[in-house]
């Protein structure tokens, strides 16, 4: 882990106006479906794209789609934080982005089912309230491939 101390001064600072007050009381809906019915999407914020598409930026609030029939192996990162190592990520895509264990749970019959497309953000640039456009696309988008629950690897 990195110590505050050792990162420039403009990560420093980065890092300290991400101290925010708590976000509220959670906003809840009730779901009674059992998980072994439920159609679930992977939700990344890794940075991760296919080579051919765009990489994130720094300050990118923006999403990338990941098909579900596509190899996870293909995926390249671009998260640009000074405290993340990548070496896990390079062994394995699923510490990030789980895909081959939720699709052996979908087979195992866990959970009912995996979203056509799933989706990668670029944490660690931006303050919460810059995601809300692009989250409130992507909320319409799982909506309409019947997306019950969403599983989140934050990085």
């Amino acid at each position: 882990m990195v110590r505050l101390a050792d990162l420039p001064e403009w990560e420093r600072e980065h890092l300290l106006s991400k101290q925010l007050p708590p976000l509220g009381p959670l906003q809840w809906v009730s779901n009674t479906k059992p998980m072994s019915e439920k159609r679930v999407a992977l939700i990344t914020t890794a940075g991760l794209h296919f080579r051919d598409d765009q990489a994130f930026e720094f300050a990118d609030a923006s999403f990338r789609a990941i098909p579900g029939d596509e190899n996870a192996d293909n995926l390249v990162m671009s998260h640009s934080s000074a405290n993340f190592d990548r070496s896990g990520f390079q062994e394995d895509v699923n510490l990030v982005f789980p895909l081959d264990r939720f699709k052996e749970l979908a087979s195992d019959g866990v959970i009912g089912s995996l979203a056509d497309i799933h989706y990668s953000f670029m944490g660690a640039g931006l303050l919460p309230e810059l995601y809300e456009g692009s989250v409130r696309g992507l909320a319409g988008m799982l909506k309409k491939d019947r997306v019950d629950a969403v599983f989140l690897t934050p990085v």
